[in-house]
């Protein structure tokens, strides 16, 4: 600092930028921090779940969410194009098995290399990373505590708070002792044998959609409806397609008690579990009982309140400003914990990048949380960008949007000959604004790599005629897109039966 822009005064902070949380808003916004010459610190400390899992650098994404869940998902497809493949003339006699700690292994040693990845990115940013928990004390001042309880205190001009989430248990005898989450399967170091998946999240859906893909027994307990926030036509023909392919449901029951009635690895529970219309209570046994109700973001125990950084007391998420800055003017929030916003990995990173950039090199372009794609990893994938159909006749009334949909089968699973009719596209039109597509939706194979180039047509603005205009590439599921004819509310049929 210069006072005057004449003696230069010593830098009363230690740092100028401290990021709190090393997942993908944090190591995004510390990066591009460092490139601008400041010096940044990040924190990052991984409580260890109540089954003793933990994890290195990298955040929920890499080592608990995405990546492990899209290895496992591709594992689950491997098992149905084996089945596939006979068809197409391969010939295998031996019985195909799976092996989970293979798989497991595999995917942790994949993992492994990313968190080793961005340790050195952040040494040769000259970024100093902590493994040490971090939560505000004071005005413009952090406590780091790590894993030996040591704590030091450190300061700095701003701040980012990018903690994330953490999944949430039920409150029920029994959750914590014996259930897992999403933090724990992905490094379980035994196959789960039957299981049992509480949630309708897309967490929970995935999760018990690849565990059916490689051969084990899954049942989900669900306590209202499928997909909650997602479009629920897609949502019901999800539930669909999986109910085909093996998983079982239990509609509108909750856990009341989990107990261990065998000890192993894995063991055997047994789940009583009451009706949420009536008093019915049924029990099952379960070799293990996946809890994917929900996540909780990491703000309640950082000292917020130390510093007056403002929380919804009900959500524990943070209200911020269309820059990311929370009330207190130098302490910012992105990702998972913002209220309101998408909880996606590449929105934190965006978001965290362009936070940076305003704060160090002048830029003004702010994050755009309007028509971000995302693809959610079930057996059949589901791809969606803009608004879901209860939305969009929420939004602007039945009479002024126009739904073009179809099915489509891939030319792939015409020889194999299985699940025709169950592929489906779907895309919303708003009629007042020239047929502007605002909802784009699709349910089949590479969901989202389809996905993410319609996302760029619709931030350009997409109009059907557009797509109607566009060639279609023959033959592949996305093709279906350029030839959209039949409405929702004609009711015409839209049913194929080849190409």
């Amino acid at each position: 600092m210069e006072v005057n822009g004449l003696t230069p005064v010593p830098d009363s902070y230690d740092y100028d930028l401290i990021v709190i949380g090393g997942g993908s808003g944090g190591l995004a916004a510390a990066k591009e921090a460092a490139k601008y010459e400041k010096k940044v610190m990040v924190l990052d400390f991984v409580t260890p779940t109540p089954q003793g899992s933990s994890w290195g650098l990298g955040g929920t994404c890499v080592n608990v969410g995405c990546i492990p869940k899209k290895l496992m998902h591709q594992a689950a497809l491997l098992g149905q194009a084996l089945q596939d493949s006979r068809k197409f003339g391969w010939q295998f006699t031996e019985e195909v098995k799976h092996n989970w700690m293979t798989m497991a292994e595999s995917v942790q040693n994949y993992i492994g290399s990313l968190n080793w990845g961005y340790r050195v990115a952040l040494r040769d940013k000259k970024v100093t990373y902590e493994n040490a928990y971090g939560e505000f004390v004071g005005p413009h001042t952090v406590k780091a505590t790590n894993k030996k309880g040591v704590e030091k205190l450190y300061t700095a001009e701003r701040f980012i708070i990018a903690t994330g989430e953490r999944p949430r248990y039920l409150g029920i005898p029994g959750d914590k002792e014996y259930c897992i989450s999403s933090d724990d399967l992905f490094s379980l170091p035994y196959c789960p044998g039957r299981t049992l998946v509480v949630g309708a999240s897309y967490v929970a859906l995935e999760c018990a959609g690849f565990l059916a893909g490689l051969g084990l027994d899954v049942t989900v307990m669900v306590r209202s409806i499928l997909l909650r926030g997602f479009d629920q036509d897609m949502a019901n023909r999800i539930g669909e397609y999986m109910t085909e392919h093996g998983v079982k449901f239990i509609r509108q029951f909750v856990p009341i008690k989990v107990e261990r009635v065998e000890e192993g690895t894995p063991g055997v529970l047994k789940v009583t579990a009451k009706s949420t219309t009536g008093d019915q209570i049924i029990e099952g046994t379960y070799n293990t009982v996946l809890l994917a109700i929900g996540r909780d973001p990491c703000t309640r125990r950082i000292g917020l309140g130390k510093v007056g950084v403002n929380i919804n007391e009900k959500t524990g998420k943070i209200p911020v400003n269309d820059e990311e800055q929370t009330n207190v003017p130098y302490i910012y929030a992105i990702g998972d914990i913002l209220q309101g916003k998408l909880e996606l990995t590449p929105v934190a990173i965006q978001a965290g990048r362009l936070l940076v950039r305003r704060l160090y090199a002048g830029a003004t372009t702010k994050c755009d949380y309007v028509n971000v794609p995302t693809t959610v990893f079930t057996p059949l994938e589901y791809g969606a960008c803009g608004y879901s159909e209860e939305t969009a006749v929420e939004k602007f009334g039945e009479e002024n949007i126009e739904v073009y949909h179809s099915h489509f089968w891939p030319l792939e699973w015409t020889v194999p000959s299985r699940d025709n009719n169950k592929c489906y596209a779907k895309i919303i039109c708003n009629i007042q604004d020239n047929e502007r597509v605002i909802g784009f939706h699709v349910l089949g194979p590479n969901a989202g790599e389809i996905t993410q180039g319609f996302a760029a047509a619709i931030k350009c603005g997409l109009t059907k005629e557009q797509l109607d205009s566009t060639v279609g590439i023959h033959p592949v599921c996305a093709e279906v897109f350029t030839t959209l004819s039949v409405t929702k509310r004609s009711g015409e049929s839209i049913a194929v039966s080849g190409c």
